[in-house]
């Protein structure tokens, strides 16, 4: 099963991103892993966080642009080579990583990967005995 990742649209300038995770603060929002990509003229941040639906409206309230996205998300070990393992599955199924991002637990780490066909990338790694993770089970973390 898919999860959503709140993704969101930022000015590339100084205190911008923190008005975003000030927003968030104030509502409770905890935000469980997330990335940050930039040019020169604005910046994406895209994350998971406990409650993806409240985070969006919140954000669309206060003026921000903030947009749900399908990723996958995985759980492997913390430990050498596990990555590597995950990756292979993803291609003896031919799935092609668009992006991905981590973020680790007390004992695994979790990856988080946006493909171009999520439902047939989900089907085609379940195929490979890959499990991904729900929305509930991102949040527990």
């Amino acid at each position: 099963m898919s999860v959503n990742q709140v993704s969101v649209f930022l000015e590339n300038k100084p205190g911008t991103l923190n008005k975003m995770t000030e927003v968030l603060a104030s509502h409770n929002i905890n935000i469980r892993a997330l990335s940050l990509a930039e040019t020169s003229e604005f910046g994406i941040v895209r994350m998971l966080v406990n409650d993806v639906f409240e985070a969006t409206n919140i954000l669309k309230e206060n003026n921000f642009v903030a947009t749900l996205t399908s990723v996958l998300a995985y759980t492997i070990e913390d430990k050498a080579g596990y990555l590597n393992n995950l990756l292979e599955k993803f291609s003896e199924a031919n799935v092609n990583i668009e992006y991905m991002y981590a973020f680790a637990g007390k004992e695994h780490a979790y990856m988080i990967f946006r493909v171009n066909d999520t439902k047939k990338a989900e089907a085609l790694l379940k195929s490979k005995g890959l499990k991904s993770l729900t929305q509930e089970e991102i949040a527990a973390v």
